[in-house]
């Protein structure tokens, strides 16, 4: 098999796989554990795979404390993002609330603008009233329906998290492999969501009780987590940040497929139409931000390179060495490029 097959292969899989997370999730709830439970066991296991895969590379785990500092925020970003999102699950649609949520690339852009002076470009307007028109379309369905203004609120808080994740991500230049990366903000998203959970009686943690369970949780944890960290990995260094990109708008569509076809799910020409403008919007956004390589790295601050990556979640930063360069942030989970035609 060819380099570049290899790597297209890598990048379809991890997308993909990281398309489950609804998948691991509802059945979860349908098995009656809460949230908070469901991403605790996602996070705790995640980090037992990422801390075994970093002694195996006998990579170290010492930190700054400067480090520590913004890992913590980091973690704490994290978990708020990944508890709106889950959380919204229960309003809404899965598929429907994995698609809003990629209104994330148009927030950095607003939040770069409004408090980096990063100049506003008529691309940039015309995203963001291509997502807000998909936006209200998706709210407002069939017969004049809404969807669960609380499902809504929920989706739109963790895309603005994870947004002000990325800036965080972005400014800081963290200086270290996306394994550790990853595996610092899983440890300290677990302990925020004990913090969280200590402080909500009606959510705490709870015991995985039959094997199907664990499996679920187990399912979480690898394949759209570490599988798509290290298969994205793969697939960036054997074809580029681009491709990949483009291949991670399997992503969504993976989501809104388990959604429809295992767990009935509505699927309306109105909600494709929605889909696929929020899917153009955030097309137009990277692809306006590929097309100005300057302006992009003026963004991310480094002599390296910005691009698209897969995320944990939701949403994984992922750091590549350049020999020529400094550290490169790559970070987005893997932000469409091409309007996927959505047919259920």
């Amino acid at each position: 098999m060819s380099e570049k097959s290899k790597g297209t292969l890598c990048g379809i899989v991890a997308a993909v796989s990281y398309g489950m997370n609804p998948l691991g999730a509802l059945s979860l709830y349908r098995a009656g554990i809460n949230t908070n439970s469901v991403l605790f066991y996602r996070y705790a296991l995640a980090a037992v795979l990422l801390a075994a895969l970093l002694l195996v590379q006998k990579t170290s785990l010492r930190i700054t404390r400067r480090e520590f500092s913004v890992l913590g925020l980091l973690g704490v970003m994290f978990a708020v993002s990944s508890l709106t999102l889950f959380m919204s699950f229960h309003y809404m649609d899965a598929g429907i609330a994995s698609t809003l949520l990629f209104v994330y690339p148009v927030m950095v852009a607003v939040i770069m603008a409004i408090f980096f002076r990063e100049r506003i470009s008529l691309v940039t307007v015309l995203s963001i009233s291509l997502a807000l028109c998909g936006i209200a379309l998706l709210y407002r369905g069939e017969g004049g329906a809404v969807l669960n203004t609380a499902g809504v609120v929920l989706v739109m808080a963790s895309s603005l998290s994870y947004a002000l994740y990325i800036v965080v991500v972005n400014r800081a230049s963290l200086n270290m492999s996306s394994v550790k990366l990853t595996f610092y903000v899983l440890l300290f998203g677990v302990a925020a969501i004990v913090l969280y959970s200590l402080c909500c009686p009606d959510q705490p943690l709870q015991l995985l009780s039959t094997p199907s369970m664990w499996g679920w949780a187990a399912m979480l944890a690898l394949i759209p987590t570490v599988v798509s960290l290290v298969l994205m990995t793969v697939a960036v260094h054997a074809i580029g940040s681009t491709p990949t990109a483009v291949m991670g708008a399997l992503e969504p569509l993976t989501a809104v497929v388990i959604g429809v076809t295992i767990f009935g799910e509505l699927f309306t020409a109105r909600l494709a139409t929605g889909i696929g403008l929020i899917l153009l919007a955030v097309t137009l956004i990277v692809a306006g931000k590929s097309l100005h390589p300057g302006r992009w790295r003026r963004l991310s601050g480094t002599g390296g390179f910005y691009a698209t990556a897969g995320r944990l979640r939701c949403g994984i930063i992922l750091h590549f060495v350049d020999s020529r360069h400094r550290i490169g942030l790559v970070c987005c989970r893997r932000i469409i490029l091409c309007m996927i035609l959505l047919s259920g």
